[in-house]
């Protein structure tokens, strides 16, 4: 499908494990960005996590089923 996903996580966030699953069932590439790192990211998306977005910038927040997430990257 697409290379072009990040999925803003965080280290400890069972959630977040829960998103990589379901990309990883539907074989999708994906950049896995650590919001801990940068402050603004913090602020963005502390409370939204796990967030993934795609190469338009348009994000999916949590929670989100394997047939959104599906829905969502399908236009990749």
């Amino acid at each position: 499908m697409t290379d072009s996903l990040r999925l803003y996580f965080t280290d400890g966030c069972h959630l977040c494990d829960d998103a990589m699953v379901l990309l990883e069932q539907l074989n999708l590439n994906y950049q896995k960005v650590d919001i801990v790192e940068t402050p603004s990211l913090v602020e963005l998306f502390g409370t939204l996590i796990p967030v993934v977005e795609n190469v338009d910038g348009a994000t999916l927040n949590w929670p989100f089923s394997m047939q959104q997430l599906k829905a969502f990257t399908s236009n990749q």
